[in-house]
Order: structure tokens, then C-alpha cells, then sequence
């Protein structure tokens, strides 16, 4: 489930998965797939330190009135919106057990795919690391590279239920090791443990 992380910008936000048989993240209103996000990082962790830290991405924007009920969702009681439109879908386990990230979430892609391009726009934004100023904007949204790696991490756990069986996804694995591979300043010292 998205969680709440502090940014420079906007102070608190929401960011994470909102669907265990999908590998769809948000951050506010920007929804984009945990692969994307993963290989972002992965081309920015093996460009050059002394490189212009910057990469245009491709996400989608949906506004706060299509974005839909998370919590009414989950219960099944308020499939509003993009997000209800998913949890139609893949509606929330009825065993507690097994509110587990799905690893395999990349498969239903074409699905999620269509359902979202009902509710919002593509859209290109920039993910840029400024190494001066300590700090990475991830479109609108501005984080300390702390608040940035914290973001990674969630990924790499596979949020807050964790990965199904802690297998993480062969984007993360290869997230993992580009960044341990990387000579940015952002990601010195963060934990994928």
C-alpha cells in the first residue's frame, strides 16, 4: 500500500503500490510501473557521475477526481475511479496471508494499460539529481536524496506488504546492481538489504 514519505516540496506524499496483482506505483496524482521507475534509476545509477543528472520519463497524470477511493476500494465498497476500476480487477484478498506483492504484477501491465488510459494522460517529466543541492525532483515532487533512497527502498522491498516469498522482480534485482555499481553521490550508503 502507498505509504507517506517527506518531500522538500510538497511536505507529506503518498507513494507506493495501491494493488498487489499489479506492479503500478503512485506518487500523488503521477502513476507509473515499477518496472519504468526501476529502470530509470538503473540508467541514471550507470551515467556518469559528472553527467547532466537529469532523465525525462514517461508517466501517467491523473487528476485527483479520476484518481478514485483507495480505502473504499480495498473493503469493495467504493470502486470509484482509475483505482477502483483495478480493484474491480484484482480485488483485495480475502485472506490476510496472502497480502503479499505480487513479483509476477509486471504481467498484468496490458490490462492496467488499458484501464488507465481512461482516466488520465501521458505525460513526459524529468527526473533530475542536483549533487550540489543534495536533492532529486521527481516531476513537480522535490526530495533530499534520504527522501529519494527511501522511495528506492520501498521499491526493493516491495512495499508495504513486502514481495510475495521476498522474490523481488528481475528489474529490481538489476536496479540493485546497477546501483551498487553507481559512482552517484545519491546513493551512497543506501541499504537494499
Amino acid at each position: 500500500m502507498p505509504l507517506a514519505f517527506e518531500s522538500e516540496s510538497h511536505g507529506i506524499v503518498a507513494f507506493g503500490f495501491f494493488n498487489i496483482e499489479t506492479d503500478m506505483l503512485l506518487l500523488e496524482h503521477y502513476f507509473f510501473f515499477a518496472e519504468d521507475f526501476c529502470r530509470e534509476i538503473s540508467r541514471l545509477a550507470v551515467s556518469p557521475a559528472d553527467t547532466p543528472g537529469e532523465k525525462l520519463w514517461e508517466v501517467y497524470d491523473v487528476s485527483t477526481q479520476n484518481i478514485g477511493d483507495l480505502h473504499g476500494a480495498i473493503s469493495g465498497t467504493r470502486l470509484v475511479g482509475f483505482i477502483g476500476e483495478v480493484y474491480r480487477n484484482f480485488p483485495f484478498p480475502e485472506q490476510p496471508e496472502a497480502f503479499k506483492q505480487n513479483p509476477a504484477g509486471v504481467f498484468t501491465r496490458p490490462i492496467i494499460e488499458n484501464i488507465i488510459v481512461r482516466y488520465g494522460k501521458k505525460t513526459t517529466i524529468a527526473l533530475k539529481i542536483d549533487e550540489e543541492e543534495k536533492s532529486v525532483a521527481v516531476g513537480e515532487y522535490l526530495f533530499t536524496f534520504a527522501g529519494f533512497c527511501a522511495l528506492i527502498q520501498y521499491v526493493w522491498r516491495g512495499g508495504y506488504p513486502r514481495w510475495k516469498d521476498e522474490k523481488h522482480p528481475d528489474y529490481v534485482m538489476r536496479m540493485k546492481t546497477t546501483i551498487e555499481k553507481s559512482s552517484w553521490k545519491l546513493f551512497e550508503g543506501i541499504e537494499l538489504e
